[in-house]
């Protein structure tokens, strides 16, 4: 079909059967899993979702596409014509009874948005495989002391273990954006199930505020009340730089913070 593409969802679409079948096979998504995909485009993505899984709910925010889409006569797809931002996960995860597995090609200006919202408060999702802008997929799987560790690497780590699978080149879709993607696995774990997700970000904002300032000067900015408390908690990591810390550490320091404040630190 022609398709207007319209910029304002950030549509780039993909045709190639040998990279999508790629794609579903480093999801590990299989006849027995229920898929979530998001953005379902002109649906090449999804037929294959669809003889691949036992049920596959697939949200578009494009109407426009609604005709194609229902018209592929696929037997296993629910397709929803909404903006998954704005519906609400319960709502998201009322079409499945128990676990499911997310797929996507996220348009690049929602990457962070959709998956801090499914990795943040779903406790039915087991993983996610998504396409991204090659620089973000760097900082989610970056580690500690690497120049792209920070924020994003952190909250998922908290949650999950990222991979990056496979690159893309941006001559791979349509229409031809200005940068390369990759595809980034997660599967998603509990290992760190009692920490809040929310009070957890908000500190970590604040260690990484200021990425040339040691640790020191972002807390005592965010947080002055702990003025006293900081170098007998962090000890010589009080004068280090956000990004050499690890996930252990960041969680340790967090909860040591809360500790001062009847747990309401944050």
């Amino acid at each position: 079909m022609t398709h207007n593409f319209k910029k304002k969802f950030g549509q780039n679409f993909i045709s190639d059967t040998n990279l999508l079948e790629a794609m579903v096979r480093d999801s590990g998504i299989c006849k027995s899993d229920n898929v979530l995909e998001i953005g379902a485009g002109l649906g090449s993505l999804t037929k294959i979702l669809d003889a691949s899984a036992k049920k596959v709910v697939s949200y578009e925010i494009d109407r426009d596409l609604i005709e194609p889409l229902q018209g592929l006569g696929l037997k296993n797809t629910n397709f929803v014509f909404k903006d998954i931002m704005d519906e609400p996960l319960e709502k998201v995860e009322e079409h499945f009874d128990g676990q499911y597995k997310l797929i996507a090609n996220l348009p690049y200006y929602i990457t962070t948005p959709i998956i801090f919202k499914f990795l943040n408060h779903s406790k039915k999702i087991t993983s996610l495989t998504v396409m991204v802008q090659k620089e973000v997929a760097k900082r989610i799987i970056a580690k500690s002391g690497d120049a792209d560790y920070g924020i994003l690497s952190i909250m998922i780590s908290l949650s999950g273990k990222a991979k990056i699978t496979r690159y893309v080149n941006r001559a791979m879709f349509t229409p031809v954006p200005n940068v390369d993607s990759a595809i980034v696995h997660i599967d998603v774990g509990d290992k760190f199930d009692d920490i809040d997700r929310e009070e957890f970000y908000h500190f970590i904002q604040a260690c990484f505020a200021m990425r040339r300032k040691k640790l020191k000067n972002n807390l005592l900015k965010a947080y002055p009340q702990f003025a006293e408390h900081l170098q007998s908690i962090f000890g010589d990591d009080v004068n280090v730089r956000s990004e050499n810390l690890s996930l252990e550490k960041f969680i340790y320091y967090f909860k040591e913070l809360k500790k001062i404040n009847n747990e309401d630190a944050f």
